[in-house]
């Protein structure tokens, strides 16, 4: 029988690799972006529906979840939308602190509660998150960023007792540094004076990192093998830079990786 995907944040990068390699594996796919009109390379692709989706807003999420599971017999939620913001935690705006938490946070715990009920009646489901190696390790001027990452990291794993009663499983799959428009319009990006120092050698530094990312084609088979691979496993790390970094925290310890990372960025 042909399953079904919903992926959020599916307008480009690594939600739109997903899309993309999930139909070439002959499943339906349901794409839900903010502006899908904008769109014009999904909606070229069988077996893919396109709806408009904006994970900061309850209510709509709600309703479209509602009308999805009406007509649809959702398999797998992949809860990709999301973006970065950086900078040092005294230039943000409360609205910027709260957009990072409601997109990143709030959007996937949202998303997720509005499909459980559905999921829970059949027994079966899989909820899939992309978090980053930014949920299990922190850099500096990335605060709220991590506060999300890590907060979807611990939920996923809380979440797992209360789903797996009802045979449903919870993953998430953490990134390195990989090929998308992070930089770009996926990223708020702050300045403040007394942190210049900082903010230069950060994104001097972030900037060569994206220069040898993995594609974000390569992620999205990590997200294709936690959604078919039956396993009893919450996280997968993605990318070779993710993996060395979470082996050498287990390796020395979360103090004394801290302590490295300190010492990489500030010298």
């Amino acid at each position: 029988m042909q399953k079904t995907i919903f992926i959020t944040g599916a307008s480009s990068g690594l939600g739109k690799a997903a899309a993309k390699l999930f139909q070439s594996k002959r499943w339906n796919v349901i794409a839900t972006m903010r502006n899908p009109e904008k769109e014009t390379e999904l909606n070229q692709l069988q077996n893919i529906t396109l709806i408009a989706l904006d994970v900061t807003n309850p209510e709509q999420i709600q309703t479209t979840i509602n009308k999805i599971n009406a007509v649809h017999n959702v398999d797998v939620v992949f809860n990709n939308a999301g973006y970065g913001l950086m900078g040092a935690l005294e230039a943000f705006t409360d609205e910027q602190i709260l957009k990072q938490l409601n997109t990143n946070l709030l959007g996937v715990i949202r998303v997720t509660k509005a499909f459980i009920p559905n999921f829970r009646e059949k027994k079966s489901g899989l909820f899939i998150s992309t978090t980053s190696m930014g949920g299990f390790l922190a850099f500096p001027l990335h605060s709220i960023y991590h506060a999300s990452k890590f907060a979807v990291e611990g939920w996923s794993e809380g979440m797992s007792f209360e789903l797996g009663l009802h045979n449903i499983k919870i993953k998430t799959v953490a990134p390195g540094a990989f090929a998308t428009d992070f930089l770009g319009r996926s990223l708020d990006k702050t300045l403040h004076p007394g942190y210049e120092q900082l903010e230069d050698k950060l994104f001097s530094m972030t900037d060569a990192m994206m220069g040898s990312a993995v594609s974000a084609e390569k992620i999205a088979e990590v997200v294709y093998e936690a959604a078919t691979d039956e396993k009893d496993q919450i996280r997968y790390i993605a990318g070779e830079d993710a993996k060395a970094m979470h082996a050498r925290r287990l390796e020395v310890g979360s103090e004394d990786f801290r302590k490295e990372i300190r010492q990489l960025i500030l010298g």
